[in-house]
């Protein structure tokens, strides 16, 4: 450990505390500290007062100097045993066809470690050792070894491109400074550098933030895609359920109308068959008598001709006129269309609700927690403390006319807004008088209003109990359901649709399509009518 300690002390005897090199030509000051001759008096070239930079001794009279050989000698044998250690430790690497080779070596180039814009050359590790060593030399300026050194120096000036000007952003030598360039704003090339690379850090961090958001923005779009994947799977779940019902009701249909016909045509043919029978049996008789005829005719016997036609001709003889009866060739035209018309009655109501059974249960998936918000709630209208249930009471609050309440309209907004995607809530209707549907935020608020899309509305309402109707453009009539007790609602913002459900009897009462929505939306709640049920945002129960 001594060893060490005393190895690293002796290493640092031979720096220069100004180049913080080892010594070159080194001379001591009056106050005991050594340093180059060549740093110490550029150092005081540049001061105004010679000062020691290490203790701060001020001297009022330069020193004069002379080199300290003992020293001198010492940091030689120091350089050079440094160099040896520097030349066993690193082994020269030849020169690859893509680096930069030293301009110096003659054979078998090494790789350039530095290249000097002074110079405008490039050196290996040996061919930079003058650099580092000779005064004059070491005042050069060295950089990362590069190719085509003739590109950092002016071409104007010949001089090493130094500085450069904000003005024009142009790199600029020192003559540039003080001729073309004397008037613009000059600052060194590091400053310029630091703040380049300050500007670029801060590019690199937006273009950074950009790749982030557009591979959030990748996730978002993967995930629509499997979500679109999933309720495509459940539609096509959905249809395939529906049609195979639809088709089993044809077969089923089909299989009645099948049957009906065939037993149609099994007694017609039963009756043919009576018909046949019948008939053969006056053939039978008729050939007999026939042959009775014939045979009379033939005789030659006067006596026995007379004596037996009266008999042959009051015998049998057929009393059923055929000409009347007739056999049905088929069941008929109109029995088909009957039943095709049958069919037809009986698939509207089936299908429908097959239709809206899947619907409801794909578009629950979209339920979303609606609460009524008190700020919009006209000063009649009493509100739940949980913001599910709102009522018209006949005491009027006193309450802040701001500019979001309804007035005198006895309305109010739920506090979620949508301004994309889908939605959908399930209200417990009253019993006389309500409006359930959505709003856009910039609806008017105060005085008289008429539900309609134009005015920026989209609801289903029942007035006086027995008047159920669509508020469209204009007002749709809509058969009155008695059993209707529970509405759903739903909106599909981008698809421009907003409908309405009687979710108990899974039936769709009106849709809203081709709405054109700019702006956010409120869930929207009218109750009228005194002393009536409250309007009640239900829990939605999702139906697989």
């Amino acid at each position: 450990m001594a060893c060490a300690g005393s190895s690293l002390h002796s290493e640092e005897q031979f720096l220069c505390s100004i180049c913080l090199d080892v010594f070159t030509d080194p001379i001591t000051t009056p106050c005991g500290h050594n340093y180059c001759n060549t740093c110490i008096t550029h150092y005081w070239d540049t001061k105004d007062v010679c000062q020691c930079p290490l203790c701060k001794e001020t001297f009022y009279k330069r020193p004069a100097f002379s080199v300290n050989k003992v020293l001198s000698e010492m940091a030689d044998q120091f350089r050079t045993s440094k160099q040896m250690k520097t030349t066993l430790a690193t082994t020269p690497e030849p020169a690859e066809p893509d680096d930069v080779s030293c301009d110096v070596c003659t054979e078998n180039k090494l790789k350039a470690v530095k290249s000097c814009l002074m110079c405008l050359t490039s050196y290996c590790e040996t061919h930079l050792e003058r650099h580092r060593t000779v005064p004059a030399l070491k005042r050069h300026t060295l950089i990362d070894p590069v190719k085509n050194l003739e590109d950092y120096m002016c071409k104007k000036h010949d001089r090493p491109l130094e500085m450069f000007c904000k003005t024009d952003h142009m790199c600029v030598c020192q003559f540039c400074t003080q001729l073309e360039h004397k008037s613009h704003q000059i600052v060194s090339m590091k400053e310029a550098y630091e703040g380049k690379k300050a500007e670029l850090g801060d590019t690199e961090a937006e273009v950074q933030q950009m790749i982030q958001e557009r591979q959030l923005k990748i996730q978002e779009v993967k995930h629509s895609v499997d979500f679109s994947q999933k309720d495509a799977d459940r539609e096509i779940a959905d249809s395939v359920q529906v049609f195979t019902a639809l088709i089993s009701c044809i077969e089923r249909s089909q299989a009645e109308v099948i049957g009906w016909i065939e037993e149609k045509q099994k007694t017609t043919e039963k009756q043919a068959e009576g018909f046949i029978k019948e008939l053969q049996q006056e053939i039978t008789e008729l050939k007999k008598r026939s042959s009775e005829l014939s045979q009379l005719s033939l005789t030659e016997d006067h006596l026995h001709l007379l004596q037996n036609s009266t008999s042959i001709n009051t015998g049998w003889k057929p009393t059923k006129d055929w000409t009347k009866v007739k056999v049905h060739q088929s069941p008929g035209l109109g029995t088909l269309r009957t039943a095709v018309a049958q069919l037809e009655k009986t698939l509207g109501k089936d299908l429908e609700k097959k239709l809206c059974d899947a619907e409801l249960r794909r578009i629950q998936q979209y339920a979303v927690d609606v609460t009524l918000d008190p700020d919009t709630a006209h000063p009649y209208l009493i509100l739940s403390e949980d913001g599910k249930q709102v009522s018209l009471g006949d005491v009027k609050k006193n309450l802040p006319d701001n500019k979001e309440r309804f007035y005198p309209c006895p309305s109010v907004l739920g506090k979620q807004s949508f301004s994309s995607g889908r939605f959908y809530y399930e209200v417990v209707k009253g019993k006389t008088g309500w409006a359930l549907g959505v709003a856009r935020e910039s609806i008017n608020r105060k005085g008289p209003i008429t539900l309609s899309p134009n005015n920026g509305y989209w609801s289903i309402l029942l007035k006086n109990g027995n008047e159920f109707m669509a508020a469209a453009d204009p007002v749709v009539p809509l058969p009155v359901r008695e059993e209707l007790q529970k509405v759903g609602v739903f909106m599909d913002y981008e698809e421009g649709l907003v409908s309405f459900y009687d979710v108990e009897s899974r039936v769709h009462l009106y849709s809203f399509t081709g709405c054109a929505f700019t702006e956010k939306i409120y869930p929207y709640f009218s109750t009228p009518s005194f002393n009536d049920a409250p309007l009640i945002i239900s829990p939605v129960n999702h139906t697989d």
